[in-house]
């Protein structure tokens, strides 16, 4: 069954995928983003072969979810899926049920923040522009256009509409759900991911030894994280649209202070359209 690794873009997803993996799976290569590949986005193209046809209607994707995750499924084996897609649902078909789910790790971030990330990862030109994008009700994010053709295990357009409805619509998921800020990884990792282990524990009924979980909080602090990516690169970086060059993936991280670096006119847009829900995060 399917436990989710769920988030908005930039909320800390490939943090916790880094961490899981640490637990899980092991590597040959002492390089945490190496192993971070045993946990896959989802949808992507490989999970819809031979139930689809047409890879460019979004209508006809909906309608093979269900059917691709019974797939996934069909190992009766447990598997992380990570994915930045909101849980709605497209003319009665849902995202995912709890058939195919045993659970879900909401990653939240502070949108203040997630808004610079956001500008920097798709070459956003300015704040202006990257508000747009968080506050977009209709927002794909992902490689390819929908109008484009799919290539094999390339990631589909995804739908993650904008911040607040992402989370309202993954806070509905009531099966075994843990949510974990990003704010907390950042302040008390030891103790946040912890928290991840114990949920983990419970679920799958298993017991992880406390040396394990601090050898993997170490393994994956966010500067190691950095030294992995300066050395080995990282499939995951986006391309520059100017230069072409591969960008930093873990780029500001805990330096990513919206106090300091976000324009007074920005902050006060994000907070009076999310306000309800950054307050009822402790953002606000």
């Amino acid at each position: 069954m399917i436990i989710w690794l769920a988030s908005y873009p930039k909320s800390g997803n490939t943090w916790m995928r880094a961490f899981i993996s640490s637990l899980f799976y092991k590597s040959e290569k002492n390089n945490s983003l190496e192993n971070i590949k045993q946990i896959h986005a989802y949808p992507l193209t490989k999970d819809f072969y031979n139930l689809l046809d047409d890879f460019k209607n979004f209508e006809k994707i909906a309608e093979n979810w269900r059917r691709s995750q019974d797939i996934i499924n069909l190992e009766n084996k447990i598997k992380f899926l990570k994915t930045h897609h909101i849980l709605c649902r497209i003319n009665n078909h849902s995202f995912t049920n709890y058939k195919n789910s045993l659970g879900l790790i909401y990653i939240i971030r502070d949108p203040r923040n997630v808004i610079t990330s956001l500008m920097y990862h798709y070459s956003i030109e300015d704040y202006d522009n990257a508000l747009k994008f968080i506050l977009d009700e209709k927002k794909f994010s992902g490689k390819l256009d929908l109008k484009e053709k799919f290539e094999n295990n390339t990631e589909f357009p995804t739908y993650i509409s904008n911040w607040k409805n992402h989370y309202n619509s993954w806070k509905n998921f009531k099966k075994n759900s843990i949510l974990i800020k990003y704010e907390d990884l950042v302040s008390n990792p030891e103790n946040t991911f912890g928290k991840v282990s114990n949920y983990l524990e419970k679920i799958l009924d298993i017991k992880i030894s406390d040396r394990k979980i601090k050898k993997a909080v170490l393994e994956n602090s966010f500067k190691n994280l950095q030294k992995f990516e300066e050395e080995f690169g990282f499939d995951e970086a986006a391309t520059d649209k100017s230069t072409k060059s591969k960008k930093k993936f873990f780029n500001l991280g805990p330096d990513n202070n919206w106090k300091k670096i976000l324009p007074n006119n920005i902050k006060e847009k994000i907070e009076k359209n999310f306000e309800k829900e950054m307050k009822e995060l402790g953002y606000l």
